[in-house]
């Protein structure tokens, strides 16, 4: 896990450094602060406008979807941020393995759950 952390931060470090120097070789000089409204202000919307037409279409299907898909990406954070705890406290192994099986935790009872509902709705319709 620890790898992985590394290998994504050096990842954001290039694109960062690499920003950093067209910002100052266009005469614009911007801050690091300044660099950081920008690029994450533009990355975000970008990434609102693909999420809100996504989800408008999945949300003519179902809303059941869209419950997964965001409490997946707070499980992922979740996750992430008890790997990072145990590797800063030291109580415990920071290991990719170990978040992996947590989703996989999830994956499988939410498996489970739906697999639950789509009976219900069958015996409903019976």
């Amino acid at each position: 896990m620890k790898e992985v952390i590394v290998f994504l931060a050096e990842i954001v470090n290039v694109f960062h450094d690499l920003l950093l120097e067209v910002s100052q070789s266009s005469g614009w000089n911007l801050t690091d602060k300044e660099l950081h409204f920008w690029i994450i202000g533009i990355l975000g919307i970008i990434g609102l406008i693909f999420v809100d037409v996504l989800f408008h279409m999945i949300a003519r299907w179902s809303i059941t979807i869209i419950s997964f898909l965001f409490t997946l990406s707070m499980i992922l954070v979740f996750v992430l941020a008890v790997e990072i705890q145990q590797k800063i406290t030291g109580r415990g192994a920071m290991e990719f393995n170990d978040a992996a099986i947590s989703v996989l935790g999830f994956l499988a009872f939410c498996v489970v759950y739906f697999f639950i509902k789509i009976i219900a709705k069958w015996i409903r319709t019976r």
